[in-house]
């Protein structure tokens, strides 16, 4: 939604499993909100804690918002729960509805369904879990699929 929980964990945690696999070259990585309501901030500092907590650091990052450009752009657009992979498939062109998918559908240990906004009930080390699970789950796809080493 507004880019300051959920994805800019997914963000760090993605970027550490790419960085701990030695082949950040072959990534660029990034997280947005479906909504304006947070752009230019940091994430929140209960989501920044949680990941120190797993030695992430997502102090650099800054809130944004989804750009049309960002379907062309991307290979894939991931999304933390239902009503955002809605509102990301009305925003994008016809052909890039297959780049988008649900976060915890690479999940093995999160079977499917949507990641808890935690900005409310504070569940910021529980989500770092979730996401960091299906993170790497989501480099082995990719790992498996090509050769990114």
């Amino acid at each position: 939604m507004g880019n300051i929980c959920r994805s800019p964990t997914a963000e760090g945690a993605f970027q550490s499993i790419v960085d701990n696999h030695n082949c950040s070259h072959n990534f660029e990585i990034d997280s947005a909100g479906t909504h304006a309501y947070h752009i230019g901030n940091s994430p929140d500092q209960r989501a920044q804690q949680a990941a120190i907590n797993h030695g992430v650091d997502l102090s650099s990052q800054r809130a944004r918002q989804v750009h049309e450009s960002d379907f062309y752009y991307y290979d894939y657009i991931i999304a933390m729960d239902s009503d955002n992979l809605e509102r990301l498939k009305s925003m994008c062109p016809v052909k890039s509805h297959s780049k988008i998918e649900l976060m915890l559908d690479y999940s093995k240990d999160y079977l499917g369904g949507s990641v808890p906004d935690p900005y409310y009930e504070g569940k910021f080390d529980e989500v770092f879990k979730m996401v960091h699970s299906a993170c790497l789950s989501f480099f082995e796809s990719i790992e498996k699929k090509t050769n990114i080493h």
